[in-house]
């Protein structure tokens, strides 16, 4: 990174007015006088995230040594940690498994070569706008040899990739309208067709990436110092700290962390009787199967209504546009315009009877990996919620899978789904689908107006539940239309 160069003089004779302004301390005024003419970066936030204190995030690997190892493991391997696996940190467990399965998709033996997969991750990334994880893949694209002519465009990279910007599209944002006529495109094309295996391999990535990015917006992961928009030269203007405070995230004074509590006394208390509640209607008695469709039939449609977010609809850079097609193409609140989304049943398609099995046939291994982590988000649980302890969260954990899932049409016949309204109010929801249907809009606000007595810790727990429901939705989808194609 070049940087120009301040000239001596100037320094010296500005020295004692910028020091007066910024109240530099006497060991950063010594350092700032030997290194005359080096301008050093300063991160424009604080710590991994925007909405959890970098304090809380850095606890956790000081005092889990497991956690502690697992960081020392991801370093070695990739010669960086970055902040995903920082904030995820809070769950070792998970975070384990997570990086076993990114790095076999990555770097393992599988039908695609390197620089592919890092540039399907770009495209994915790019369909949310989520420039951290489209810069983290453009360097790794680059390293394992990737043109720098693709990134360009889409429309600068081979023809076989940009077959693939339909399957992206439809993935990342209606996979109900998926078709074994969408597979068949890729897998019967007169020229650069793709094999059965790497359009699995490329489903797996594309699912990965936009699940991915829901995290990325719904933890408010913020770039490393060294990447694009993870730092700036320009002196804070808080005259109150020295440079050096601000750099190290010790401007602590200038955290919004309450979030008026005083008004939401009780919230958890509330959700647990309820959990109580609706445990023993369960005990009484049974709805019965009409009853339940009726049920999934209503939350299907009220989630439809649910409005995502305040702002106005988001207008890609053309810097992040460019590696996807169709940028207008998004989620829509489709009820409003008469459109219907179609009810998938689990009990016809589902991952452990049908995708689990069709992805380890074409990419071993995979399926099992993939089917831990599912697994790993779905039943980890530490018997709290927030200061309570000994508590079944089952129903809960259950509830929200289950919401997201039902927001893409898909219903299990044993769920009775009265249960979400009684567990999810409406500001979890409106995060909930901002985050799994439009993460690029997720704020600050959103991610305090929920569950406002629970730990940051609980609400990353919710986040990695909100990405592996919302991948294994997009698969579920994509592996029927090629399990239709294939029969």
């Amino acid at each position: 990174m070049r940087h120009a160069v301040v000239p001596a003089t100037n320094v010296e004779n500005n020295s004692f007015a910028v020091t007066r302004l910024l109240k530099i301390c006497t060991h950063c005024e010594r350092l700032s006088k030997k290194d005359l003419g080096i301008r050093i970066p300063r991160p424009i936030g604080n710590g991994p995230s925007r909405f959890i204190p970098e304090k809380e995030i850095l606890k956790v690997s000081k005092v889990d040594t497991r956690t502690q190892s697992i960081f020392e493991d991801a370093f070695a391997a990739l010669g960086r940690l970055d902040n995903i696996s920082l904030v995820m940190g809070f769950h070792p467990q998970y975070l384990e498994s997570f990086l076993r399965t990114q790095h076999y998709l990555l770097q393992m033996d599988g039908p695609l070569s390197l620089h592919y997969r890092h540039y399907i991750g770009i495209m994915a990334a790019a369909r949310h706008q989520c420039s951290y994880l489209v810069n983290l893949h453009v360097n790794d694209f680059l390293q394992v040899g990737g043109d720098p002519k693709w990134l360009k465009g889409l429309d600068e990279a081979p023809q076989k990739l940009q077959q693939l910007g339909e399957l992206n599209k439809i993935l990342a944002h209606r996979p109900w309208l998926l078709t074994k006529e969408h597979m068949e495109r890729l897998l019967k094309a007169e020229e650069h067709s793709w094999s059965l295996a790497e359009v699995i391999h490329a489903v797996v990535l594309l699912t990965h990436y936009h699940s991915l990015a829901s995290f990325t917006f719904g933890c408010g992961i913020t770039p490393e110092i060294h990447c694009d928009g993870g730092h700036t030269f320009r002196p804070p203007s808080l005259s109150q700290y020295c440079v050096c405070d601000i750099a190290n995230g010790n401007g602590h004074a200038f955290h919004d962390d309450y979030l008026g509590n005083q008004e939401m006394c009780g919230e958890v208390e509330v959700l647990m009787e309820r959990m109580k509640q609706l445990q023993e209607c369960r005990d009484d008695e049974e709805a019965s199967q009409e009853e339940m469709a009726t049920r999934f039939e209503r939350e299907k449609t009220e989630s439809m209504l649910v409005v995502t977010a305040e702002d106005e609809e988001c207008v890609p850079s053309r810097d992040i546009s460019r590696h996807f097609e169709d940028p207008s193409y998004g989620y829509k609140d489709f009820s409003r315009r008469g459109e219907h989304v179609p009810t998938f049943r689990v009990q016809d398609y589902s991952w452990e009877d049908h995708g689990f099995s069709l992805v380890n046939r074409l990419y071993p291994d995979v399926g099992q990996m993939l089917d831990e982590k599912f697994q790993m988000a779905y039943n980890l649980t530490y018997n709290t919620m927030a200061t309570h302890k000994d508590v079944d969260t089952s129903m809960l954990r259950r509830a929200i899978w289950n919401y997201i899932h039902c927001m893409f049409g898909i219903r299990y016949d044993d769920y009775d789904y009265g249960e979400i309204n009684q567990l999810l109010d409406r500001s979890f929801k409106i995060y909930i689908k901002t985050m799994v249907c439009c993460p690029e809009k997720t704020t600050k606000r959103m991610y305090e107006s929920f569950w406002r007595q629970f730990q940051h810790s609980e609400k990353v727990h919710v986040n990695l539940l909100l990405m592996e429901a919302r991948m294994q939705a997009e698969l579920l989808y994509a592996l029927r239309a090629i399990t239709r194609y294939m029969t």
